[in-house]
């Protein structure tokens, strides 16, 4: 007799562990996920008061090499543990509402430890469960070929349950992965953030939009999922802040500043609010370097992030697009389902329409918006030369110019920049009149990139001749050389401004000076 039973392989487990993600760190996001859901369920019925009651702690032992997630939530009562942390694919949240729904992610761990151990306690109830898969074992019965066993007998195999004697009061749960493999799971910096991107937090406290954020959501009857999560005793908060930096000798610079958000929706056919977002307002100079973790437009659901910065790439015409902003992409509409790798939405009509409506964005507004950043700053730059070769007059006529010649030929170039620089004028206020009010994008861009210099081109003059209305010359201070001498080195110094780079030029001529003075 043919045997029509459907049987499930032990290799299907290491495919929901190991098999399932590119990135080790996922599993805090796994636990971090399951623990705010409990912390809302808390809030709901009461067991906390708020949900700001509520906490997730991870504590990250390196020396050790163990790690735990922990939250004050509701525990598991000791009637619902085995049903609830040993089966698989079984969970009884709802998708629609709750950010962990499969049952399947508190397994991630088994892929990175010998031992992972669930610890529970429920208010009211004398016991705390115990339930400890031996992972090590696990590992060993899958790579073994030679046998072909189920994963239910698995499982039975590798896990054991156990009850010991608590305090009616305690009510908690705690993950513990004991004999950590991955080293980057106890990197505790590293963590923190990768944490600061992925997790539901709070906005940095520094991040001064931060409540211009909550009040613009709040028009759209939204709010954004917080809570309040540690990592060795250390708050995480989200990594946005108002300045951009490059990495430089070891250390940061600052290179540009963003002092206004834009905001925007994502709407369905019938205006149906499907997502919201917003992006800051930078001048947008070129890529945000990576030594800004909040780097890219990022796409949230729950507060929680989906897939890695890179996550809206595909949405740009271009693959470095995403990298211009820092901005959220905040995934409202419940049929929005994030897949089983949350990277992305499971397909369905209306994350179709969620799609085209955030690629209109990407490829059109913002787009075009890094790109009319670019023309504008070129137009400026020829005003902003003229405004520096004024200056740099000004200190050649104080120091001395090294003979008529040279300061001949700042003149002339002066009256080439400025019609250049009056032709960018022209330019920019035409620019100006078409953009219409103070509120849009690229209004809001265009004084960002216009507003160091308001001066009218017509006003910037080369400063005329001294009192005595005679030119000063390098040699003049050099009272040791009679006035043949003067201009031999005078003629050495034209010849060294035409050989030598510019600052080579000045440097060598000052120290030749200073053999005379």
């Amino acid at each position: 007799m043919v045997d029509t039973k459907t049987r499930i392989g032990k290799d299907v487990i290491e495919s929901l562990t190991l098999g399932m993600y590119e990135d080790a760190r996922f599993i805090y996001r796994e636990y971090i996920q399951n623990g705010a859901d409990q912390i809302d369920k808390a809030s709901e019925v009461g067991i906390l008061q708020k949900r700001d009651d509520g906490f997730i702690e991870i504590e990250i032992d390196k020396t050790g090499r163990k790690v735990t997630i922990y939250d004050n939530a509701t525990g598991i009562k000791a009637a619902d543990v085995l049903s609830a942390l040993k089966n698989v694919a079984q969970s009884p949240k709802d998708r629609e509402k709750q950010k962990g729904f499969r049952g399947i992610g508190r397994l991630g761990g088994l892929g990175y430890c010998d031992k992972l151990v669930f610890e529970t306690s429920y208010e009211g109830e004398d016991v705390k469960s115990l339930l400890t898969w031996d992972a090590k074992l696990l590992k060993n019965i899958i790579h073994n070929r030679r046998k072909k066993e189920e994963a239910v007998d698995v499982i039975d195999t590798v896990t054991s349950y156990d009850t010991k004697p608590a305090k009616s009061q305690e009510r908690y749960f705690r993950v513990t992965l004991v004999g950590v493999t991955n080293d980057t799971l106890l990197d505790k910096r590293n963590i923190i953030e990768y944490l600061s991107m992925v997790a539901p937090v709070p906005y940095n406290k520094g991040f001064i939009f931060s409540d211009q954020i909550h009040e613009e959501l709040n028009k759209h009857g939204q709010s954004i999922d917080e809570y309040i999560i540690y990592v060795n005793n250390n708050q995480i908060f989200k990594a946005y802040t108002t300045s951009i930096y490059k990495d430089e000798n070891g250390g940061k610079k600052k290179i540009d500043d963003i002092n206004q958000l834009q905001w925007f929706t994502v709407d369905g056919v019938g205006g149906e609010l499907l997502g919201w977002g917003w992006y800051g307002i930078s001048n947008y100079s070129g890529v945000i370097p990576k030594a800004n973790v909040a780097r890219g437009l990022r796409l949230r659901k729950g507060n929680i992030q989906i897939g890695a910065d890179n996550c809206l790439v595909k949405l740009f015409k271009e693959d470095r697009g995403t990298y211009y902003f820092f901005g959220e992409v905040h995934a409202f509409h419940k049929e929005l389902i994030p897949n089983a790798r949350r990277d992305y939405f499971l397909e369905n009509d209306l994350m179709a329409v969620f799609e085209k409506q955030l690629k209109k964005l990407c490829r059109g507004e913002l787009h075009n918006l890094y790109h009319f950043a670019s023309s504008a700053r070129n137009i400026q730059k020829k005003i902003d030369q003229l405004i520096e070769l004024k200056k740099e007059f000004k200190t050649k006529r104080k120091k001395g110019f090294t003979d008529k010649n040279e300061e001949q030929k700042y003149k002339e170039k002066f009256e080439g920049m400025k019609k250049k620089a009056e032709s960018a004028e022209k330019e920019l206020n035409k620019i100006s009149e078409n953009l219409g009010g103070n509120d849009t994008p690229k209004r809001k861009l265009f004084n960002r990139v216009t507003s160091d210099n308001k001066t009218k081109v017509e006003q910037i003059k080369l400063p005329e001749n001294g009192a005595e209305g005679k030119t000063k010359f390098l040699t003049d201070e050099l009272s040791a050389l009679n006035r043949k001498e003067k201009k031999f080195l005078s003629q050495i110094f034209g010849v060294i401004d035409r050989v030598l780079p510019k600052e080579l030029a000045e440097n060598l001529k000052e120290k030749i000076k200073e053999d005379f003075i």
